[in-house]
């Protein structure tokens, strides 16, 4: 046994060993993350699969990593965000072939940031395990957030979001979605070392090492209790509808007027609630052209009653001089204002080089796919009095963007279609991010599908009430404004990306003391 604990071949194991065997436990091990996360919620996955690429990657040259940071992202993108197919061949009038070959570029495409993030982590450690440790959860981070907004951002599959209903869900408040991310890959990165340290008879150092890992999921529960905001004591009672509209018909011309009476007859014994939610682009004709609707939905509305809806906005942007659509959602009744979404999904709401791309393919003409980015810096719809934060679909996806806006409401709404992904795990994962979204603000958030899941979720982020997928129905309780600001909508991700950022820069090769087998 070589007294050079620090040399990478000390860590050798037969997945290392074996190149076929190491990718194919890449693959697996990216797939298990997946399961972390809704329906599946086996949050305990984690930090095993983190253990389980470490004991594939810390042993290999560094010019390998790229290729194992590739086939990690591959299994994770391929298992928990190949629901795209449905939008694609379903949705879009694409081709069996052609869908696939574009799921798998798209997949292909995202899993390109776990190879890059590898190869910077790489280039930093080199060949040194020690480094390659403490490194590992600062890389994994940056390489998330990068992900968040590059090209327009992918941010999904985040590992802390599996937490919802995990130990760490207490640190969501304090340090975000990435912070609880930091966390996970650290223990596996510090399980990996107490067996390292164990391996080579330095039983305290590895004991110390594990009880270190441990402490925030002993403390993060204790943590959870703690109100961070104030919420109010007199209820917000509201009603959202979820329509359950065929996505097939849901821009047809000759199903208009029956999906705006499907909402209004659910609608019918609800009048009168402090706030009623209708789904994302629920009245499916731009506002300048549905103004007899709005004037009978206001004319119906009681006297302390507002109506949220979906609907799409056509008309002069003074922003980009010219007249263009906006994926908006509008207060009426007793309450105003109108938003226009910011973070738009591309090809699905906006098509990159399109006019190059249009035409090619039917996905690439999709209803609705010409919208613009609204301004930023939007203030919340107004509804009695109370200041209600807006975010369409998509958006409720970025922590820090949530964050902020968040800090200019006491309640939080989202509204979304989902039809788009079927019956696959999309929607429901949609879901537990939105969750993620409200305990870290802590604030109720209000979500309203066209098929599911329509959801109070309450400043914890817990479900109070939910509709189930693809039923016609309506739900009604009661949310609470909340006041005061969670630390993490003060600083966001920053604290973490800087802490991240410190490990990168300060731990370098001449401060790693060489370590030896012997002794304790």
């Amino acid at each position: 046994m070589s007294n050079d604990v620090t040399s990478p071949k000390a860590l050798n194991t037969p997945l290392s060993d074996n190149r076929w065997l190491g990718a194919a436990t890449l693959v697996v091990t990216g797939a298990l993350q997946t399961l972390t996360f809704s329906p599946f919620q086996l949050w305990w996955l984690g930090p095993v699969s983190v253990l389980l690429i470490l004991l594939v990657t810390v042993p290999l040259a560094p010019e390998k990593l790229f290729r194992a940071g590739w086939l990690t992202g591959l299994g994770l993108f391929g298992s928990g965000a190949s629901w795209v197919y449905i939008s694609i061949s379903e949705y879009g009038n694409t081709a069996v072939p052609v869908a696939i070959l574009l799921t798998v570029i798209f997949v292909s495409g995202l899993a390109l940031f776990h190879g890059l993030a590898f190869w910077f982590w790489g280039k930093l450690a080199r060949s040194n395990p020690v480094r390659r440790l403490i490194l590992f959860p600062a890389i994994w981070v940056l390489g998330d957030w990068l992900r968040s907004w590059l090209l327009t951002g992918f941010p999904w599959l985040y590992l802390g979001t599996a937490h919802t209903d995990g130990p760490l869900a207490g640190l969501a408040p304090v340090t975000g979605v990435h912070g609880i991310t930091f966390w996970v890959t650290a223990t596996g990165a510090a399980v990996y070392a107490g067996w390292w340290l164990a391996k080579y008879r330095r039983p305290v150092a590895a004991g110390a090492t594990l009880v270190i890992a441990l402490m925030p999921w002993l403390t993060a529960p204790l943590m959870n209790r703690i109100d961070w905001t104030r919420l109010s004591t007199e209820a917000t009672t509201v009603a959202a509808m979820q329509g359950n509209i065929p996505q097939q018909i849901k821009w047809d011309p000759e199903f208009l007027k029956d999906q705006i009476v499907t909402y209004l007859g659910m609608t019918e014994s609800h009048w009168n609630k402090d706030l009623i939610l209708w789904p994302e682009t629920a009245i499916p004709i731009p506002q300048d052209q549905a103004g007899a609707i709005i004037e009978h939905i206001d004319q119906q509305l009681g006297e302390h009653s507002t109506l949220i809806t979906g609907i799409p906005w056509y008309g002069f942007s003074d922003r980009i001089e010219s007249f263009t659509y906006h994926n908006s959602i509008m207060a009426i009744g007793n309450g105003e204002g109108m938003y226009h979404k910011q973070k738009l999904v591309p090809f699905g709401e906006y098509v990159p080089l399109q006019s190059v791309l249009r035409g090619l393919i039917g996905f690439f003409d999709l209803p609705m796919s010409s919208f613009t980015r609204g301004p930023a810096g939007q203030v919340p719809l107004s509804a009695n009095g109370i200041k209600v934060m807006p975010f369409i679909c998509y958006e409720v996806a970025y922590p820090d963007f949530v964050a902020f806006n968040a800090r200019k409401a006491g309640l939080l709404l989202t509204i979304s279609n989902d039809g788009w992904f079927g019956d696959s795990i999309g929607p429901l994962q949609h879901l537990q991010i939105a969750r993620m979204r409200a305990l870290e603000t802590g604030r109720y958030m209000l979500r309203g599908t066209n098929n599911g899941v329509t959801a109070i979720i309450n400043h914890r982020g817990e479900l109070t009430e939910t509709i189930p997928q693809f039923e016609r129905a309506t739900l009604t309780g009661e949310v609470y404004t909340a006041t005061g600001s969670t630390p993490f909508m003060q600083a966001g991700s920053w604290p973490v990306l800087t802490l991240a950022v410190i490990l990168i820069v300060f731990v370098r090769e001449r401060v790693i003391p060489p370590v030896s087998a012997s002794g304790s």
